[in-house]
């Protein structure tokens, strides 16, 4: 069993770079989609990747997290706002967690940690 996280990240804009990084110094595997709207695509990325958690940011923090949940069933969280509602999120079971637009290091770090901690202990 790897512990190695792999990070899908998707951002309205075309953004992402920030956690990407935070992803990458906390020992993970980004996958950050290009272009606009790749938020829409984190589902299809997670799927054919076999990534562990996704990361949709959009405006409202919903659009890319639902879609993600209903074509290949991922539990979400979304409208999300802050590091500590994604790390709430992650404990309590979502690997899609959507955001308003938050693309700072520290969320790609902090969830990558808390998500290797949770599967060391058998919760994912």
């Amino acid at each position: 069993m790897s512990d190695v996280v792999k990070v899908v990240i998707g951002d309205r804009l075309g953004k992402g770079q920030a956690v990407a990084r935070g992803v990458e110094a906390a020992g993970g595997v980004a996958i950050l989609i290009p272009g606009m709207a790749a938020d829409l695509r984190v589902g299809d990325v997670m799927h054919s990747e076999q990534a562990d958690l996704g990361i949709a940011f959009c405006g409202s923090g919903g659009a890319g997290a639902l879609m993600a949940a209903n074509k290949y069933g991922y539990k979400v969280e979304h409208h999300l706002r802050s590091v500590e509602a994604g790390v709430t999120a992650l404990r309590n079971g979502a690997r899609v967690l959507g955001f308003g637009f938050l693309d700072t290091e520290e969320l790609g770090r902090r969830l990558v940690e808390e998500y290797r901690r949770l599967k060391a202990e058998g919760k994912t």
